[in-house]
């Protein structure tokens, strides 16, 4: 990991972790092994994060993060198998035997050209390259501290079950999961949990928007644009035409519909009329059943823009993501782990570095940041009336499984998401900090759930009311491999 200047060193060493302490209750002989475990490895969490930070691979791409969770995994004791659902950076890492298994979602994919020091400036690691600005670094860093805390309690008290980490790639464009979930990898699953870096602590009882990713391309004729123009037929006239028509659909969908959209083949040289072009839409809605419905239209549009310009369309579905299951039962037990271990404190030197990477964001947009960092823990009840704009393929397990997720203070408070200002703090002690009390809780979380039937029945009879009126489907045609590469 490139190495931030020496006026900022110090943010990367300083200020270790608290011990365990809070007032939501007490932990059991096995969940304070459990926490106890995740303390003794910190720097082995801390380390794992800066180096899947420094990797910053793309979705499907993430050969080495995926390889480096892998070996930990089996260095102590978990039967690994790799390359599942035809992705081959995913895996699903398993330990123990028999009921309950419960899961825990690793990520580790990064954004394109998003490079970024741990600095408090806009300074890339290497221009144009990937970074961590999701925070995924220290998702997949934190998830692996949780599994290896649950085996070692599990081991030191005799509790039956299996524990799973189960790596996830190419989340930021909603791949892995859904085709893992399509090939079967969560079938035995009974509780799923997962977590995310943020700007907040607290548990999720939220939802999410369903989403499909699909590809248009036309087919047209090459001419000489000026020479003999009648003698082509222009490719991106027809993506141009179909962006003009979703922009007027725009006007009769629902509010929370979103369709966005980028040219990825527009042409070659301004003087050949482009016999190919491509364009790639993500279509949203808070609905999956909306999204089926505006994703109609839409090929209709395509359909015409073909027609309009005497091309071929082609589709490419890529994926298609389910909103979110709330599991109130989850949340609750969640939110009580957040509070008997108790949010991370940060020190003067980290909560001046968040206000520097504040700093841009005052000047551009007139931002108001009443504090640097959120040690705080908001109330799962205040998610429950939210609803987030973004998408997540966690949403195709919670129609299988129970699923339950939560939120730690990584970034500096109400940081946007997908910024080099997230970047930056996913790789200083800011983020150490958040990733740490994640690990914590989820693996205290899990061992609770081992040894309580009665929170997974509950977790359980919560995912079968609120899934009685709804069916799972997919866009995704029967039997589609996983995508080779995400472009």
């Amino acid at each position: 990991m490139m190495r931030p200047s020496v006026g900022w060193l110090f943010l990367l060493l300083c200020g270790g972790f608290p011990a365990f302490a809070g007032d939501g209750g007490e932990l059991s002989r096995a969940q304070q092994t459990a926490v106890a475990d995740v303390a003794g490895r910190v720097e082995l969490i801390k380390a794992v994060n800066r180096k899947i930070w420094d990797y910053a691979e793309v979705g499907l791409e993430e050969t080495r993060s995926s390889a480096l969770l892998q070996k930990h995994l089996k260095e102590n004791g978990f039967k690994v198998k790799n390359g599942v659902a035809g992705m081959p950076t995913a895996f699903v890492a398993s330990y123990g035997s028999g009921k309950p298994v419960i899961g825990i979602l690793a990520e580790y994919d990064a954004l394109p050209g998003m490079s970024q020091k741990v600095e408090p400036v806009r300074a890339a690691v290497r221009s144009g390259q990937p970074g961590h600005a999701c925070g995924h670094s220290g998702l997949g860093s934190g998830a692996l501290g949780a599994a290896l805390a649950v085996k070692a309690a599990m081991d030191r008290h005799k509790i039956k079950g299996t524990i799973r980490l189960y790596g996830t790639p190419a989340e930021e464009t909603v791949i892995g999961k859904v085709y893992m979930l399509l090939d079967g990898q969560f079938d035995d699953l009974d509780i799923c949990l997962h977590w995310h870096p943020s700007s907040r602590n607290g548990a999720w009882a939220g939802t999410s928007k369903a989403l499909v990713s699909v590809k248009f391309s036309f087919d047209g004729t090459a001419a000489h644009a000026s020479g003999s123009p009648e003698s082509g037929r222009s490719a991106l006239d027809a993506v141009e035409l179909m962006n003009v028509g979703v922009n007027y659909m725009r006007e009769h969908v629902k509010e929370d519909a979103r369709m966005h959209y980028v040219i990825t083949n527009g042409g070659g040289a301004p003087n050949v009329v482009p016999p190919v072009a491509s364009v790639w839409y993500y279509i949203r809605a808070d609905d999956h059943r909306d999204v089926e419905a505006n994703f109609k239209w839409i090929q209709d549009i395509a359909r015409g823009a073909a027609l309009m310009t005497r091309t071929k369309m082609r589709m490419q579905v890529d994926t298609d993501c389910h909103e979110l299951i709330t599991n109130v039962p989850l949340a609750e037990l969640l939110e009580e782990k957040l509070k008997t271990i108790g949010p991370p404190k940060f020190n003067q030197v980290e909560k001046a570095f968040a206000r520097r990477l504040q700093q841009p964001l005052i000047e551009q947009f007139g931002d108001e940041f009443p504090k640097a960092i959120d040690e705080s823990i908001r109330p799962y009840a205040e998610s429950m009336a939210a609803r987030t704009r973004g998408s997540t393929d966690v949403g195709d397990i919670s129609w299988y499984v129970p699923t339950g997720g939560i939120s730690t203070s990584c970034l500096a408070a109400k940081s946007p998401g997908h910024s080099w200002q997230n970047v930056a703090a996913i790789g200083s002690t800011i983020g150490e900090k958040g990733i740490v009390y994640a690990s914590k809780v989820l693996a205290a979380t899990a061992i609770e759930l081992f040894e309580d039937p009665a929170r997974v029945a509950a977790a359980k009879a919560d995912w079968t009311k609120r899934m009685e009126k709804r069916k799972y489907t997919t866009l995704i045609p029967k039997g589609q491999p996983a995508p080779v590469r995400i472009r």
